[in-house]
């Protein structure tokens, strides 16, 4: 029998009960979800009887289960003291984006982890999503010639609601652009390499609350490709396709419906082969693309064995080289580098300049 990772979880409401654990440590083949922890005592009892989890009434009292894992999926304001807590205890971390509400509090957990000799990952699961790591492979085989513009696109409706973390940057660090657009850099850094210069533009358009509800971003990339990313809380969910474009000088990959919570969407590549002369009419012939349809996975699931897998083989190897690997999607240093860029991007945004990422 596979040998199965022990799992706490933090936060046992919201994305950890929707998504996280009936979609990833349910079916994963080695996960075995042993105790859950969260604010409201009345859910966290109901998510145990469930998923057949301990309920505990305290983040002690969870360490003190059987675990070697732990998945934090509280609000952002607990996440700084939530995961030293688990790395003091000795316990791996996977932990919901963005790691803390500033680029301090996630360099403070990644020192932490690192000292402790725990793994430490940063839940970007959109990074496993099949159609995505195809786009990824087509780009670095160079099917789409040389980088040029690349779009991604993630909006919601979030109302104000009281209490609501995402609305007050003193909980969460921001809204929508550390919340959602976190993602579509991220992913966009999986296709074209990292972001070296960001200018940005935050708004609160339609909502009163305390955070943006809007946000647009323009990404110079290393590779000197451009890219934008916009995400806002005020757009109705049927209203927004969640598009993601790639272009490169032989072609292009263009997606709706990939960036998300689901694991489902339509990706086509249009490609050339060669970069063709200048065209006077510039006519579009349509429907040539070639959809991209590889095997689907869930997503959290996919993240879930990734983690797993990342603490189980590399059992045997020195804590210092374990803690400091960079070559997984989850890894910590993607947390911090995220944290960076957002952190620019608000910068930005507030002097009204382009900012370089440190």
């Amino acid at each position: 029998m596979a040998r199965k990772l022990k799992w706490a979880v933090i936060g046992s409401g919201g994305i950890a009960r929707r998504r996280t654990i009936p979609e990833g440590f349910v079916p994963a083949n080695n996960a075995h979800l042993v105790s859950v922890y969260g604010t409201n005592a009345a859910t966290n009892k109901a998510v145990a009887q469930e998923f057949c989890a301990v309920a505990v009434d305290s983040v002690d009292a969870l360490l003190a289960t059987d675990i070697e894992a732990v998945y934090v999926a509280s609000p952002v304001q607990a996440h700084r003291d939530q995961v030293l807590t688990c790395a003091k205890a000795g316990k791996h971390v996977l932990c919901e984006k963005p790691l803390g509400r500033t680029v301090a509090e996630a360099q403070e957990m990644v020192d932490a982890c690192r000292k402790a000799g725990v793994e430490l990952g940063v839940a970007f699961m959109m990074r496993f999503h099949t159609q995505h790591q195809a786009a990824a492979k087509l780009l670095h085989e160079g099917k789409l010639g040389k980088p040029v513009y690349a779009r991604a696109q993630l909006s919601c409706w979030y109302p104000p609601m009281r209490g609501a973390f995402r609305q007050d940057p003193a909980l969460g660090g921001g809204g929508s652009l550390i919340d959602m657009g976190n993602h579509c850099i991220d992913l966009l850094e999986m296709f074209f390499g990292p972001v070296q210069t960001v200018s940005c533009f935050t708004n609160r358009t339609v909502h009163s609350y305390e955070s943006e509800d809007s946000a647009v971003v323009l990404l110079r990339f290393a590779n000197g490709a451009l890219g934008s990313v916009d995400t806002f809380f005020c757009i109705q969910d049927e209203s927004s396709r969640n598009a993601l474009e790639l272009y490169g000088s032989k072609g292009s990959i263009l997606a709706t419906g990939t960036i998300g919570q689901a694991s489902a969407g339509q990706m086509t590549a249009y490609l050339h082969g060669q970069e063709a002369g200048y065209q006077a009419q510039q006519t579009r012939a349509a429907g040539q693309g070639i959809a991209i349809t590889p095997e689907p996975r869930n997503i959290y699931r996919a993240e879930i064995e990734a983690f797993g897998e990342r603490v189980i083989g590399d059992r045997g190897q020195r804590t210092e080289h374990r803690a400091q690997r960079s070559d997984i999607p989850l890894s910590a240093e993607l947390g911090l580098h995220s944290q960076k860029v957002i952190a620019a991007c608000y910068e930005s945004a507030i002097t009204a300049r382009a900012i370089s990422v440190a």
